[in-house]
């Protein structure tokens, strides 16, 4: 008896020291999250006015704003996840419902593991040197596809993910009724898993909204609003970047509006996709 007590006490002792660890991580955890959220509040909140959204960044000392890095970061994601998404939505589908347990359907799922895991800084230096170095000059298009690289790994493994999640019964019953079967995979298939392809297309926009490193290797950056993606066009990251390290006030300010806009887009992102999530788990 005493020796089971001992064993309790001591797995209980264990417990509780292993549950105060788990707090005590979490708690620090939250400490800087909030540190990181407040600090963007204080400095940004008090930068955003009418001129961030309707001028271009300013030379310094003048006024100005971020209205070409916000329309170059949104032309630049659209385009993106337009690439992302279209690649990454075939890409799952032939790993969930043809290639499955194949030895290359094993290697290119194992590409793609490495690839989302994959330093961005990396894959900005290949884009630079597949799209910028031989066409002597940066470029929208290939920040857009830089961070296309780096989206379409997340939106490819969602899509496997939720398609393999999905009944037999229905892979089967558009097959039985005389559909082929890419027609049963579009129709019934796709359907079925829209709600988890969204929310693996809204994470990989959270991955890619906030990425500078290809970006400066790629898109580079413009003082002026531009909408010819063939040249180097203006995006919030490579503000931040540049107008944090400046010496003036004015430039700080601004680029901590920069961070703080990013930050709500990738948050409202967050939501939306936990908000998916709920939707699917109702019965």
């Amino acid at each position: 008896m005493a020796l089971a007590f001992n064993r309790r006490g001591r797995r209980s002792v264990a417990n509780g020291a292993f549950i105060l660890a788990c707090t005590l991580a979490t708690a620090l955890a939250l400490v800087f999250l909030v540190a990181i959220l407040a600090s963007l509040l204080v400095n940004g909140v008090g930068g955003i006015n009418l001129d961030v959204f309707t001028m271009s960044t300013p030379a310094t000392g003048s006024r100005g704003g971020l209205l070409n890095g916000i329309v170059g970061s949104l032309a630049m994601c659209a385009i993106a996840m337009v690439l992302a998404i279209v690649i990454g939505i075939l890409a799952g589908t032939w790993l969930a419902e043809f290639a499955r347990d194949s030895t290359y359907g094993k290697v290119v799922r194992f590409t793609n593991d490495v690839l989302l895991s994959a330093p961005s800084i990396l894959v900005g230096l290949f884009i630079y040197w597949l799209l910028v170095r031989p066409f002597h000059g940066f470029s929208g298009i290939a920040g857009a596809v830089a961070l296309a690289l780096l989206a379409a790994p997340v939106v490819t493994r969602t899509t496997e993910d939720v398609l393999k999640l999905q009944s037999r019964q229905l892979r089967e019953s558009g097959v039985a009724l005389g559909a082929p079967v890419w027609t049963a995979i579009r129709a019934i298939m796709w359907r079925a898993a829209a709600g988890g392809i969204i929310t693996g297309g809204l994470l990989a926009f959270a991955r890619i909204s906030g990425e500078t490193a290809p970006l400066l290797f790629t898109a580079l950056n413009n003082q002026l609003f531009s909408l010819d993606m063939t040249k180097p066009i203006a995006n919030l990251p490579s503000i931040i970047f540049n107008y944090a390290l400046s010496a003036y006030d004015d430039s700080r300010r601004l680029a901590w509006v920069g961070a703080l806009l990013i930050t709500i887009a990738v948050l409202g992102a967050n939501v939306i996709v936990r908000a998916f999530a709920r939707e699917r788990k109702r019965p």
